[in-house]
């Protein structure tokens, strides 16, 4: 006889929801020790193998506190740091307000087809760094269709500048667009009612709501044009910034030590920027009720023209830059035959990579959203919606924002001097499509987490209780309850690690061989050996094709969304 059915019904019960308790512990738990061994392996020892690597006096290593304070106090190193300050503060300087206005025009005014400018202003996203760099060659190099409007060349201080406001601008945007959208309509009638004019309805209530996002984006733009290569290497000619030294200091020269207590010199401004941010945002607390009203904006025909004029200009800006390249990579012999040919899309029969490069990144980034988003999503999950372990969960949650301070730069160095340890068991990843993944999941680890966790604090508790007093496995809940109603967040974790994984070189160029090398990183090595033309061409595929899956993924979500978020449509009060 079944020894389940002899047991009284009370004891039946207990055994059965005893099972389900330990399944569900076994689930948290060992997520939770999963995911923390991950992050430790790759985010946490590759930055203390930097640390290790630039202070270690051991031969061929940094060289300790001397070799730290003979590079800090060199003429060379105030040179260097002093041209990085000031390309990365007059890019902040230029991109923010530009971005301030854009998102303005897109969230508070009545301009027409606001979503072609958003796509348009989203463009630099899709491409590599050094697209827009290139493009700045066809357009104002020495052979450059409008080489006469610059008095000065493009190669240096101004090039770099124009380079990565093009690189940067839609990084503040994203942030402005996020703080312009939360605006409370009861404080604009209030002041209205008052007899408040525009301008200070602005500077009362739409500034003090901004600011804060205002030095987000500002601490965003330094660090990412502190720490970027792509736009120095290609348009920066003998004004050399610290970024490039640490490349040229690593793979040109072998000199890890030194490339390491450069990597350390660029940690520090986004260590400051990231502390300084998580400050006001404690100070800044919530700007928005829960009984807050949507913002519509007004009709007013002369804020619309004059923010429309605003949004044509810059979206022509970037329309030219981009055209450019794309019309550099069909031309056949710049600037003397500019008729139409596809000569330049011939990557095998030139050096830098060929179509291995752009095959290699399409397994990269499939393998970086599908892995990525399956973990960072499961992740987040298993920290916002089981309350046990509370010390572990703080853990991990530090741990998974440890990237958004860390540049794409540093982390590959760290990623060098601990996987390239021959005495490190893991050494066998080292120059494989899985560390190449493993670090893009990284790198771009906080924005998804970030996005993950935003679906997942909108869930009420109730959900977890409705399935703990059904006794279902919480693994079932979260597979068929979770996951549905969070897809949209899903997908555009998916659309993003895609996105980012395209086109990233500043992580990956210390860490591919031969057999995978990324397409990013053969338009460098295309651009190093003069085949600008087939750096313009690969940087214009890898631009188109994360366009394309961008559009194919949101297309084809569209069913999936239909039938999984159908609740939206049908449930009571819609």
């Amino acid at each position: 006889m079944n020894s389940n059915l002899a047991l009284p019904l009370p004891q039946k019960q207990a055994r059965q929801m005893s099972g389900a308790e330990v399944g569900d512990r076994i689930f948290v738990l060992g997520g939770k020790l999963l995911l923390l061994v991950l992050l430790g392996v790759a985010v946490l020892l590759p930055l203390l193998a930097i640390f290790w690597r630039g202070f270690s006096s051991e031969a061929g290593q940094g060289g300790g506190w001397l070799a730290a304070k003979e590079l800090v106090t060199s003429d060379n190193f105030h040179w260097l740091l002093g041209n990085s300050l000031k390309v990365s503060l007059s890019v902040a300087a230029i991109v923010v307000p530009l971005a301030y206005l854009f998102a303005y025009a897109l969230q508070r005014t009545l301009i027409p087809v606001k979503g072609i400018w958003r796509g348009i202003s989203l463009l630099p996203l899709m491409a590599p760094s050094m697209l827009p760099g290139i493009a700045l060659v066809y357009l104002f190099g020495n052979q450059g269709m409008l080489r006469g409007m610059l008095s000065d060349n493009i190669y240096g201080f101004w090039g770099i500048v124009l380079g990565e406001v093009i690189y940067t601008f839609p990084h503040a945007l994203m942030i402005l667009l996020s703080a312009l959208s939360l605006a409370d309509a009861r404080l604009f009638d209030a002041a209205s009612s008052m007899g408040a004019s525009p301008a200070k309805a602005f500077r009362s209530i739409t500034w003090p709501a901004t600011r804060q996002a205002v030095f987000a984006a500002f601490c965003l733009v330094f660090t990412l044009t502190i720490t970027d290569f792509g736009v120095p290497v290609v348009v920066g000619g003998d004004y050399q910034v610290l970024a490039l030294e640490a490349y040229k200091a690593v793979v040109g020269q072998q000199q890890f030590g030194r490339g390491a207590l450069i990597g350390m010199v660029l940690l520090l401004p986004a260590l400051f920027s990231f502390g300084v941010d998580a400050w006001l945002r404690r100070r800044h607390g919530d700007s928005m009720s829960g009984r807050a009203q949507v913002f519509k904006p007004a009709p007013s025909k002369k804020r619309d023209a004059f923010y429309l004029s605003v949004v044509l200009l810059i979206s022509a800006a970037l329309l030219l830059v981009f055209g450019m390249a794309v019309f550099s990579s069909l031309v056949k012999f710049w600037p003397y035959n500019l008729s139409l040919s596809l000569n330049h899309y011939q990557f095998n029969e030139t050096a830098g990579g060929g179509w291995l490069a752009y095959g290699n990144s399409l397994k990269m980034a499939l393998g970086t959203a599908l892995i990525g988003s399956v973990l960072i999503f499961t992740g987040a999950y298993l920290m916002e919606k089981t309350r046990s372990q509370r010390g572990l969960n703080l853990t991990l949650r530090m741990l998974s924002f440890v990237p958004m301070a860390v540049p794409g730069l540093v982390l590959g160095l760290g990623y060098v001097f601990f996987f390239n340890l021959t005495g490190n068991p893991l050494h066998v990843l080292y120059g494989t499509m899985t560390l190449l993944i493993v670090c893009t999941i990284a790198h771009y680890l906080t924005t998804a987490q970030m996005t993950a966790t935003t679906a997942l604090r909108q869930l009420d508790a109730e959900f977890e209780a409705a399935a703990l007093s059904l006794k279902a496995p919480l693994y079932r809940h979260y597979l068929r309850v979770t996951v549905p109603i969070c897809l949209p967040a899903l997908l555009d974790i998916v659309r993003y690690l895609f996105v980012s994984a395209m086109t990233t070189v500043s992580a990956a160029i210390f860490l591919y061989s031969p057999d995978t090398i990324l397409a990013a990183v053969a338009v460098l090595n295309m651009d190093d050996a003069g085949n600008v033309g087939g750096a313009a061409a690969m940087s214009t595929l890898i631009l188109f094709t994360s366009a394309g899956v961008s559009l194919l993924l949101a297309w084809t979500s569209r069913g999936l969304l239909r039938r999984s978020q159908a609740w939206r449509q049908t449930a009571p009060g819609h």
